[in-house]
């Protein structure tokens, strides 16, 4: 079995464009949805109209990308920069953006991995279609995909279809779901999911056209469940808990299709998606190239009958949305024996080693991690330094277990944490930071947007450097 870190193991950083670009109306930008959620809580905390204004600092960014010595930049393109209205005209500044974006990055010899959506759909989309709920918005986002990869194939090998669709499809106002009856909004959200896994195949199908040479595949959620006890009734719904918010997923990506579980289980909540002859086929021929890892925290169920208040299959939501309960499935729960962050996430490493495990087991394809780390409200000092060994800690402890996995036999190929550069959280606005560049902005927005390399941007650079030897 594998020992240490394979040569050419691809240790980069991640971001997202809505928010990190800013720049939300220049250079011809559509709005998105992201832009509409942020203005939304712009009261409270920084928008996407700046971020961390990499539309023009880029080049600044990258040079510290590569110093840090990056091998890889796993970064997503904004749908509305390039379509403005989601499916009309071309605009051609959007493309000259991520053209220079692209070029500079091969230049420092930072490899390009391109998201191609992740959480900002255009908002055109959703006053035509309502987004992701009409079938159109799929081949929309199969058009812009084959623009991406007209435009930048030459250069980008390696592509991410949708970020966390799994996850995202839970949020309802990524979704633009706005209904009062939650099984109503649960039978928009099957349809919404499913015409996404059909995007998803349409651009695979599309990557393997255009780009020679080229690979494709989503960026799941993970989650990993363990049981509240050892009663069969809990070992149960943990398992469920897991396949109703990742596993059904890694099974369509996988396999093109719903499991017959799955199927009973939209049928029962009378919740089946509405499919047209000839899906089938493309579902099938769009599978995964290799699967994307975003990896923050483990979960713990519970067992929760239905009862007759409650029928079997309806939702409870209890703190979040994400982490809902489900009657006659799973119920959420807190594992006491973990510690969690000053955001609420469980830390767990061994989590990581046994979701990796898992998903190689189910899907058989080399694996990346594209998301991991540790978001902390950290403080800038007089001097310019940024302490923050907390980081540091929860980086080292989920580095080695990507080594105990490599060495189980997992073929992962890459380690890019969250995130590069801090960027703009979705409800911490700047108070939560993950990067390793310190960025001088705040939710008044009124900071200097200086940059300042963190003390683990230095641990990082030497795990780099060491091909993951050191880490000290």
């Amino acid at each position: 079995m594998q020992q240490g870190f394979p040569k050419d193991f691809l240790w980069g950083a991640s971001s997202s464009a809505f928010q990190i670009e800013g720049g939300w109306d220049e250079g011809g930008k559509g709005k998105t949805v992201a832009d509409f959620n942020s203005f939304k809580r712009s009261d409270k905390q920084a928008d996407s109209k700046v971020a961390s204004d990499f539309y023009h600092h880029w080049k600044e960014d990258i040079a510290l990308m590569a110093e840090l010595g990056l091998k890889v930049y796993r970064f997503s393109i904004s749908w509305a920069r390039i379509v403005p209205d989601g499916d009309g005209e071309v605009n051609p500044e959007g493309i000259a953006f991520y053209d220079q974006v692209i070029d500079e990055l091969i230049a420092k010899g930072i490899q390009p991995f391109v998201t191609l959506y992740h959480f900002d759909l255009p908002y055109a989309l959703v006053d035509k279609y309502n987004g992701w709920a009409d079938r159109r918005c799929a081949l929309a986002f199969e058009r812009y995909a084959r623009i991406c990869f007209e435009h930048f194939g030459d250069r980008v090998k390696y592509w991410q279809t949708i970020n966390e669709q799994n996850l995202m499809i839970r949020v309802d106002e990524r979704m633009n779901i706005y209904v009062d009856d939650p099984l109503e909004a649960d039978r928009l959200r099957a349809q919404m999911d499913y015409h996404i896994f059909l995007g998803n195949a349409l651009a695979s199908v599309a990557c393997h056209e255009l780009v020679p040479g080229g690979k494709i595949g989503p960026a799941v959620s993970s989650t990993c469940t363990y049981p509240l006890t050892n009663r069969p009734e809990d070992v149960w719904a943990a398992r469920m808990n897991d396949y109703l918010k990742t596993g059904y997923a890694l099974e369509m990506y996988r396999y093109g299709s719903y499991s017959d579980l799955y199927m009973r289980y939209l049928e029962e909540r009378d919740i089946v998606p509405k499919a047209f002859l000839g899906d089938e086929e493309i579902l099938k021929a769009g599978v995964l190239d290799y699967l994307a890892v975003n990896y923050y925290r483990t979960l713990c169920a519970s067992a929760l009958p239905a009862d007759e208040e409650h029928p079997a299959g309806s939702r409870v939501y209890r703190g979040n949305e994400v982490d809902f309960d489900q009657y006659g499935w799973c119920r959420d729960e807190r594992n006491e024996n973990l510690e969690a962050s000053e955001y609420g996430a469980q830390i767990d490493p061994m989590g990581l080693r046994i979701v990796l495990n898992d998903y190689y087991m189910r899907c058989r394809v080399p694996m990346i991690i594209t998301e991991n780390g540790l978001g902390a409200p950290d403080t800038l000092g007089a001097d310019g330094s940024v302490h923050d060994p907390y980081r540091i800690d929860y980086l080292r402890q989920h580095i080695e277990a990507c080594e105990l996995a490599l060495g189980d036999g997992v073929p992962l190929m890459g380690y890019s944490p969250w995130s590069a550069v801090d960027l703009l959280s979705s409800h911490q606005g700047f108070r939560k930071r993950y990067g390793f560049i310190y960025v001088d902005q705040n939710d008044q927005q009124t900071g200097t947007l200086d940059r300042y390399p963190k003390d683990s941007f230095h641990w990082y650079k030497k795990v780099i450097a060491t091909n993951g030897a050191d880490l000290a």
